[in-house]
């Protein structure tokens, strides 16, 4: 049975931002993931997270300048005192929501650039060792250039061919569906030949990137080929409701309370 994270940057938005976690746990939802807690005290997101007896699946580790463009600094070779100074800052909401898995974003740059492929594996290496010792995962994520044009990793093959070829443990892929199936399509035969290296999903509906319950994917199929093929971890519910987040969870209805 799938176990669902709502993204509370997305959803239950008709609430402040602290407030959501109860929101989604009075929803059904036994998990939660979010991209920045950043502009909160640590110690508040882990009081309001234990609080609602949620269970933290993912975020992002900080990607500089949001509002001015940036998507993190992986990938840019003058930007790596930024990135270890983002693994710090991160580390206290590790520490606070006992989360197990982070995402570093790679970044806008050209990825045929060898300097920013060289800054790519360096920032890999470096944040699977930071947060080793911490039992933390770290996940990178393909993204589309629809959503976000010149972000550096915007192909899945590449993505499994660095992980494969960089062998560390807790570097793993975040298999985001929607982003998938806009960049290659094929989702399944994709989900078949990375599970291995899988280390989070997300969801969202194809092409309007609302709830996962119609358009182009058949996402009770692929709910079921995910336990078909063994995957333990959470699926992250990426996506912007239609209207009132809770106007829209028919489909998740039949998997509300899954046990974390």
């Amino acid at each position: 049975m799938p176990r669902f994270a709502a993204n509370l940057t997305m959803m239950f938005n008709e609430v402040p931002f602290l407030d959501r976690f109860d929101a989604a746990a009075r929803a059904g939802f036994t998990a939660v993931e979010f991209l920045f807690p950043y502009d909160h005290p640590a110690e508040e997101v882990g009081k309001r997270l234990k609080a609602a007896g949620l269970t933290q699946a993912l975020f992002n580790l900080p990607p500089g300048n949001w509002e001015a463009g940036e998507k993190g600094f992986a990938a840019l070779p003058d930007r790596f005192a930024d990135l270890q100074q983002s693994l710090m800052t991160a580390l206290p909401y590790a520490q606070a929501t006992g989360v197990k898995r982070v995402h570093l974003m790679a970044g806008i740059a050209d990825r045929r650039d060898p300097k920013a492929v060289a800054a790519f594996r360096k920032s890999l290496v470096w944040a699977a060792e930071f947060f080793r010792p911490h039992g933390l995962d770290v996940v990178i994520e393909p993204i589309n250039p629809r959503n976000v044009p010149g972000y550096f990793l915007n192909d899945f093959g590449f993505a499994r061919d660095l992980i494969r070829e960089l062998e560390i443990p807790n570097l793993k892929l975040q298999f985001d569906i929607y982003h998938c199936q806009i960049i290659h399509g094929d989702v399944t035969m994709r989900l078949r030949e990375m599970m291995p290296i899988i280390g989070h999903v997300q969801i969202a509906s194809i092409p309007s990137r609302n709830e996962p319950d119609g358009e182009e994917l058949n996402y009770p199929f692929l709910f079921d080929e995910l336990d078909r093929l063994g995957y333990g971890g959470f699926i992250g519910c990426e996506y912007n409701p239609r209207a009132r987040t809770t106007d829209g969870l028919g489909w998740f209805r039949p998997y509300a309370g899954v046990k974390t």
